[in-house]
Formats: structure tokens, sequence, C-alpha cells
């Protein structure tokens, strides 16, 4: 979580937040994307949030006095750019930067509220997502030691490395990582994908129908109609993806070593048709250079007698993270 943050903050904001510092301190902001994440999915549980809410008691007072805590980082950034874009300094290039240029050319189109919006909604997309994933990602090989030697194997021949990791630094091994090289690691691709799977970043998702409709089944949809599908069960049943759904085999997405991508109408992790993700191409790819990395240099186990958790939010952590034991390979 606090790599992915450090990571979408640079290249969404242009903000550091130094998350990853040797400190490790804590950043206020994080916990309180969490806590309102949390307190927001705890909503379809509980009846009686709008008294809650009403009275300023309970998880609504919570609620309120964190989602303070996010509205006052996000001004701040919005107010620190306006007086750099003012003092004519033109250099950042992160998507609030281009955001905010857009609109001194065309006065108006984003009010400062959908700007704060907008950073909320990157860092949804650009953090949680792709840590969640690398997190089950890491649950998998444990599990499965044979997918993490294949990945060993495949970062080998794909960046040109020795058997022996003697001599090479992250660094070294970082440096031969290109869009190109990254793409060619189809067993890595299929590995994640199946992660994706088993354990999708957001577990359920909804649409609101903008007018009537009629779903391929015939059943009818009135405007304002929720509609709602659950990847995390789509993923799991069998009618899709055979008598072994519940099994974590990234071989399913291969055929002769390349990738084969199914549907997005049949793996949702993504969603699909014009709602697609756009960003999906830019987890990959975080999530590929991150994972050869850790598994070209260490070997990972589960602590024994920890047991792996839901954290039920809108998105599909786990409570209290993943214990593991590291050793260098």
């Amino acid at each position: 979580m606090r790599m992915t943050l450090d990571s979408i903050c640079q290249v969404g904001f242009g903000v550091s937040l130094g998350s990853l510092s040797p400190e490790f301190s804590d950043i206020p902001f994080a916990k309180a994307f969490d806590t309102v994440n949390e307190i927001i999915t705890i909503r379809f549980f509980n009846a009686f949030w709008p008294i809650e809410r009403a009275l300023n008691i309970g998880k609504e007072k919570i609620l309120k006095k964190e989602v303070g805590v996010l509205n006052s980082f996000t001004a701040n950034i919005i107010h620190q750019r306006r007086l750099e874009l003012q003092g004519n300094n033109r250099s950042k290039v992160d998507l609030l930067s281009r955001f905010m240029s857009y609109n001194e050319n065309e006065p108006d189109t984003f009010t400062d509220k959908e700007l704060q919006d907008a950073i909320l909604n990157f860092v949804i997309a650009g953090r949680d997502t792709s840590a969640i994933t690398l997190s089950w990602f890491i649950f998998c090989i444990c599990v499965n030691p044979h997918v993490a030697d294949m990945v060993f194997e495949e970062t080998k021949d794909v960046f040109g490395l020795q058997d022996s990791m003697q001599g090479y630094t992250f660094e070294e091994v970082a440096k031969r990582m290109s869009y190109e090289t990254l793409s060619t690691m189809h067993y890595l691709h299929a590995a994640l994908t199946e992660t994706l799977r088993l354990y999708p970043a957001v577990p359920r998702d909804g649409k609101v129908a903008a007018g009537e409709d009629t779903l391929p089944d015939g059943t009818r949809v009135k405007q304002g109609d929720r509609v709602s599908y659950v990847p995390y069960s789509m993923g799991r049943m069998e009618f899709l993806w055979g008598k072994d759904a519940l099994t974590y085999n990234p071989d399913r997405w291969l055929k002769d070593g390349v990738f084969q991508p199914e549907s997005p109408f049949k793996f949702s992790a993504f969603q699909a048709g014009l709602r697609i993700c756009l960003g999906r191409d830019s987890a990959y790819l975080q999530m590929k250079m991150t994972a050869a990395l850790l598994l070209y240099f260490f070997r990972f186990c589960i602590v024994p007698q920890h047991v792996v958790r839901y954290r039920v939010m809108l998105v599909m952590p786990m409570a209290n993270g993943l214990f593991v034991n590291v050793s260098r390979r």
C-alpha cells in the first residue's frame, strides 16, 4: 500500500509523500482513506446509518472526521498546484496539473470539488487495486511455491540473468526492465491474472441504468435501477471455468507458453465494454515490475498459524495484511 500510494501520488498529483522512508511514519491521509472506505461499505449492512449521520454519532461521526482529513489533503494539493501554475511553473506533467492547465484554457470546466473527487478517484484506482492484488499474489505463490520458481526462471530468461545472484543489485535488475521486456513475461502475466480471477481487487460492483434497457437474457431494466455483478463469485463458477475453478492454475491462461486473454465479460476484474478500466495496462506493468524483482531476489512463506481473513471494504484487502517470512534465494 505504501509503495503504490507513493507511486500514484507522484504520477497523479506530482506529490512525494515518502511513505516508504525508513522511519515508516504514519500517513494520516492513507489511514483516513481506508477508514472512509470501510465505513461506507458498512452502510450497506447498517439500516440506521442515516440516523447516526443526522445525530453525528457512531461510525458516521468517525466518517465525518476522516472525510475532513481527506478534503484537507486534496484541497491543499490543489491550492499548491494553482500557486505553481500562477507562477508560470509549467514543469509539472502529473495528471492533476494537466486537468488544471486545461481549466485555464477552458475556464470552469472542472470545479475544485470535481478536482478533489478526481484525486480520490486516482488514489482508489492506483493505490488500492494494485497493492491488494500484489498481496493476494504473494499469498498464492506461498501456497503454490512452484509458481514462484516458474516466475524466477522466466525473469532470468527474459532479462538475461545468470543462475547466481552474486553481483546483481536491485538497481541493475530493474534497469533491464522495459515495457517491451515485461510484455514478454507471459507466465507472470498469467499468474497475476489468475490471482485476479480468484481474488479480484474489487469483489463486487454495480451500475445505475441511465435509461430503460433489456439485458441479454430478456430481463427488463428501468431507468434508475441498480444492476450489480460480483467478479469474486464469477471467478469461482464451475460453468465458467471448469471443475478446477477453485484451483490456482496460471497455466489455464497459456497456450504454447503465450498468454491467452478471456472475454472481459467472463473475466470481469477490470470491468468490460465502454467502462473497462483505463489503468489496466498501467496496473499490470507496475505489478509485473514489482513481482519480478521480489521473486528474483527472495522466497516467501506464510508465517505458521497466520490466518488470512478478508476485510470488508469496497475493495478486498486482507484484514491485518499478510504475515510472511522472507529469505534470500
